[in-house]
């Protein structure tokens, strides 16, 4: 199971404490105590693994090492190893604590969430003309501590949208190494697939419903996908009753979640076209046409019209690349 949005709470390590120390040295006199070292650091880092965040379902506090205390001679502690937390790309990063969010949309990106408090003076630090045997230190500080949530939007060039089981996951199967589940009922896909064609990314995107944008089905978890998609493939079944209706169905629950949704490029998919005539396919294609998008007939026993269809998507992975 995908897990695309879940909190967890992070805590950089705390500072170590400063020394109080003296001369161990024969004939040699005065305070040796040093510093505490800082504590570790907690970065995310972009990765192209589409299921690291399930690592955060059973474990959600993670603390990073702290600073080691100083040490006498002069020598410092130690600063903690910083603690990297690995999430894919396109994850929003919302800090709850702050009121602030980011994201990493590159894989190897790093991005600093929690700074470790800084080591603490050893009594080497508080030596003066008129105290030459201190005896102070300072504490280490806390390091930052912070509840995140983490919530993945995909970053695909194409996603395929659409009622459930139209033949979304079929074509990506075709198309790509994908291994989405396919089967003859509704919300076969419970989780977004992504597929390699070429340079560009495919992201078959679970079937919608009516009321998708408030939450019926598994509506919102599956939206938020779409907004990071840059071209929309949207799958109209030509065995379908209400094609226009249907259309109409998914760009209002598009339009009602995001409006930029509407705005995006888009491809009318008619697929599943060997369950019609040729002369309904073509009326259906008619249709659709009207609304000045291209559209593309497709089945994918149909060699010709998958041609055709990786003509298109020859002609995005050029333009990607201008």
């Amino acid at each position: 199971m995908l897990v695309d949005d879940i909190t967890i709470y992070i805590k950089a390590g705390n500072g170590g404490r400063g020394a109080v120390a003296f001369q161990k040295n024969k004939m040699a006199l005065g305070p040796t105590g040093a510093r505490g070292g800082n504590g570790a650091n907690v970065y995310l880092e972009g990765v192209a693994d589409l299921g690291a965040l399930r690592q955060f379902r059973n474990k959600k506090d993670f603390l990073a090492p702290n600073g080691e205390q100083g040490k006498s001679q002069f020598n410092d502690g130690h600063k903690g190893d910083d603690l990297t937390l690995r999430i894919p790309v396109g994850t929003v990063i919302h800090n709850l604590t702050t009121k602030t969010q980011s994201e990493l949309i590159k894989i190897g990106e790093r991005l600093l969430v929690a700074r470790g408090g800084f080591g603490g003076k050893g009594n080497f630090h508080f030596r003066s003309p008129t105290n030459r045997s201190p005896k102070e230190f300072q504490p280490g500080l806390p390091g930052e501590a912070f509840d995140v949530r983490l919530e993945l939007k995909l970053i695909a060039d194409v996603g395929f949208v659409g009622l459930p089981n139209i033949g979304k996951s079929s074509l990506i199967n075709v198309l790509t190494n994908a291994q989405s589940k396919v089967a003859n009922y509704q919300f076969t896909t419970l989780e977004p697939s992504l597929g390699a064609y070429y340079d560009l990314i495919l992201a078959d995107i679970p079937g919608l419903i009516e009321g998708a944008s408030t939450g019926k089905g598994l509506g919102i978890k599956f939206l938020r996908h779409v907004e990071r998609t840059r071209t929309l493939f949207h799958f109209i079944a030509a065995d379908s009753d209400h094609p226009a209706a249907d259309y109409k169905t998914i760009r209002k629950e598009l339009g009602t979640y995001n409006k930029a949704l509407l705005k995006k490029e888009e491809y009318i998919i008619i697929s599943r076209s060997d369950m019609r005539s040729p002369a309904e396919v073509k009326k259906i294609v008619a249709l659709f046409k009207r609304l000045k998008k291209t559209v593309i007939a497709l089945s994918i026993y149909d060699d010709e019209s998958l041609k055709e269809l990786k003509k298109t998507l020859a002609l995005l992975n050029k333009a990607k690349h201008i």
